[in-house]
């Protein structure tokens, strides 16, 4: 009798903490007669990496970044030196550490080598009497392969393919709780300068592409959070100063499912002001809003760039129910 109750509650706490790590992005509760979209797996893809990413607030899709593995690699295309970057930041869904190792073969391009952790913590397993009986851990990996390269003067391409890895192992006396997902997924995306005279950049992507993330059996298989981006940005200060040292990036950019469309729209804007000529300050803030959150959200960083190294720290403050702090990221890069 007590193993037919401990399977039960067992039962009952999995599918829970499933929804916890794989529904991180979704409002905590909906008007009466919402109706929402189809269930989509493996929405850990859907978080941030990366300091500079969090403080412009997503908006990285036009962007030329170390950081453009996790967002659109086409942003790769023209680094002129090798990087090394190693990131942290603690999202609703648990702590992420992010590496990116990037080898610059200019003219040719850029190939790429990234990983992400995510911790999503342990939870126990307790019986009717607090005992404790087992615990899980959550875990969620991303493995990419980044190829990214110039194809003429105004247009850079990038490609990604990623290993996407959901792990539940149990110790104890867990009984079938222990869940393994594998899978792939991948990124195409674009950018260019199409005017040489005109400080406006544009990007496009498709993100998360790929088959059904299967966490149980094919019956429980769902689609990947297929997305496509469009974004562009544009330098303001060339209107008002002539200073090479100074510029002063506005960056917008619009989000949709690739299924259902029009049912996660998500809008961000972010601005990045660069001060300095070979050593650069950057001063970053940002607004997003997406259909899918009941909260808005906003950010603020800054970075550092002195000589080979980069330092960016942002911080994420939103009105969510997840956790009460306000999420805080940190990249270290250094290029050789």
């Amino acid at each position: 009798m007590e193993s037919m109750i401990r399977k039960k509650r067992i039962s009952l706490v999995l599918p829970a903490l499933l929804l916890a790590i794989l529904l991180p992005i979704q409002g905590a509760g909906q008007d009466v007669g919402f109706e929402p979209p189809p269930p989509e797996g493996a929405l850990f893809l859907l978080l941030p990496i990366g300091a500079e990413g969090v403080a412009l607030g997503r908006a990285m899709t036009a962007a030329a970044s170390v950081e453009s593995a996790f967002w659109n690699p086409a942003g790769l295309a023209n680094l002129t030196k090798s990087n090394f970057l190693v990131m942290r930041g603690d999202p609703p869904a648990g702590e992420s550490t992010a590496l990116s190792w990037l080898i610059a073969r200019q003219p040719l391009g850029v190939l790429g080598f990234s990983y992400d952790l995510l911790d999503g913590g342990t939870q126990n397993l307790v019986d009717n009497q607090g005992n404790v009986r087992g615990a899980f851990d959550v875990r969620s990996h991303i493995g990419i392969v980044s190829v990214a390269t110039p194809l003429a003067e105004w247009l850079e391409v990038g490609l990604n393919m990623k290993i996407v890895r959901f792990l539940l192992p149990c110790r104890g006396q867990c009984d079938d709780t222990g869940v393994e997902a594998n899978g792939w997924a991948g990124d195409f995306g674009f950018q260019s300068q199409p005017f040489p005279n005109l400080p406006l950049r544009l990007g496009a992507m498709l993100a998360h592409f790929g088959p059904k993330f299967q966490v149980v059996n094919a019956d429980q298989a769902d689609p990947l959070p297929t997305r496509i981006r469009f974004s562009a940005a544009y330098q303001m200060l060339g209107h008002f100063t002539d200073s090479p040292d100074l510029a002063l990036w506005i960056r917008a950019e619009f989000e949709d499912r690739w299924r259902n469309s029009g049912e996660a729209t998500g809008f961000y804007v972010g601005a990045e002001l660069i001060a300095g000529a070979e050593d650069l300050v950057f001063l970053r803030a940002s607004y997003s809003s997406e259909g899918m959150k009941e909260f808005d959200e906003s950010a603020v960083g800054v970075g550092l760039r002195y000589q080979r190294f980069e330092l960016s720290v942002a911080r994420s403050f939103t009105s969510s129910v997840v956790q009460d702090t306000e999420p805080v990221y940190v990249s270290f890069g250094i290029s050789f």
